[in-house]
């Protein structure tokens, strides 16, 4: 194995470079993994676009006490090559990373809310991830790919084990009526995790015939391009009924406000995409039609990323939905900047070693 590796930092706004240095050595309980896919997300593209608001541009490495940029990449797949003390996982083992490192001590750890850990922090948003070569990744964050789950599909699971908590947390019963409004990336994912939790009737609202269709593939029982009609529609398509949640998956102005004006009364709203500025709501309505809003962030790994993982494997078609062509890290930049002004549909994949 080389001792150094090629690695993306972010440096700020438009500013990524790629620089070669040292491999990592594996901590205590880390293992060391070589990175085979890294899927770019929608919050990259925003610090590349205007950040830094979440990278730490000047971060601490948690073993040589370095100041400097930051690797992103926290949607991984890879191979792992060599273990530090005390873990298990065995080199040449396929994983996906969840990201999310928690401490297992506090609070809301032992009530299961990892992603709630005081001392939480990802992979590639506030240490170091996976748009290189190589990482130095804690054991409990990744899992195994099941047999028969290739790379390219397996690159999807940290964001659909979002959409899965997303779908868990609104809290839907079987029998209720769910719209979705955004059929993007996560909207999608959240239609997945839908599907896979319970019986449901389903709607899904966006501007884009092109993603309705898709969602249409995924499994909505109903589709609504977004207009100035768009709770008639959505109530005529529920017979007459509004619905019983409804879950906000785009962050787009305006239409938190819409979700909570489209659910019926004491029915359930759920913000999962993070809106790009302060959003107004009607707290007066909200209270005298007792509308329970949830948010969601990230995901819990020991439940969410199995199920992300089992549902791909099971459904190769929900990989085929996002394949976009795989690029290499010199292509990261042109990358970032396609999915920031919106020309990308799909999951771009970037291929550290390419």
């Amino acid at each position: 194995m080389p001792s150094t590796m090629r690695a993306a930092f972010y440096h700020g706004p438009r500013d990524i470079r790629i620089e070669e240095v040292d491999i990592p050595v594996p901590a205590a309980d880390e293992v060391l993994v070589r990175v085979l896919r890294s899927g770019i997300c929608g919050t990259d593209a925003g610090e590349w676009l205007a950040g830094p608001k979440v990278f730490p541009v000047q971060r601490r490495h948690p073993h040589s006490g370095h100041l400097g940029p930051i690797i992103p990449g926290h949607e991984f797949v890879g191979e792992i090559v060599a273990a530090g003390p005390g873990a298990t996982l065995l080199p040449g083992t396929r994983v996906a990373a969840g990201a999310g490192i928690w401490c297992g001590q506090c609070r809301r750890c032992d009530q299961g809310r990892t992603n709630k850990c005081v001392r939480y922090r990802t992979l590639g948003l506030n240490v170091h991830g996976g748009m290189a070569e190589y990482v130095a990744v804690p054991e409990a964050t990744l899992r195994a790919l099941p047999a028969g789950l290739g790379v390219d599909h397996a690159a999807l699971a940290q964001p659909l084990a979002v959409g899965i908590h997303a779908a868990r947390r609104a809290g839907a019963v079987a029998g209720d009526r769910v719209a979705v409004i955004g059929g993007g990336a996560i909207g999608s994912f959240v239609l997945a995790g839908l599907r896979h939790l319970g019986d449901y009737r389903i709607a899904v609202i966006d501007i884009a015939t092109s993603r309705l269709a898709r969602a249409k593939r995924l499994g909505a029982d109903i589709t609504v391009t977004a207009s100035p009609a768009t709770a008639e529609e959505l109530t005529d398509a529920f017979d007459g009924a509004q619905p019983d949640v409804v879950i906000e998956a785009s962050g787009a102005p305006g239409q938190l406000a819409l979700a909570l004006a489209l659910v019926t009364d004491g029915g359930r709203v759920e913000a999962v995409g993070i809106p790009k500025q302060k959003p107004e709501i009607d707290l007066h309505s909200m209270i005298f039609r007792e509308i329970t809003l949830e948010t969601t962030l990230a995901h819990v790994c020991d439940t969410d990323l199995p199920a992300a993982l089992r549902i791909l494997a099971e459904n190769p078609s929900l990989g085929e939905e996002f394949a976009e062509p795989l690029v290499g890290l010199a292509q990261l930049g042109e990358s970032l900047d396609r999915l920031a002004t919106g020309q990308v549909e799909g999951k771009i994949l970037i291929d550290p070693g390419a």
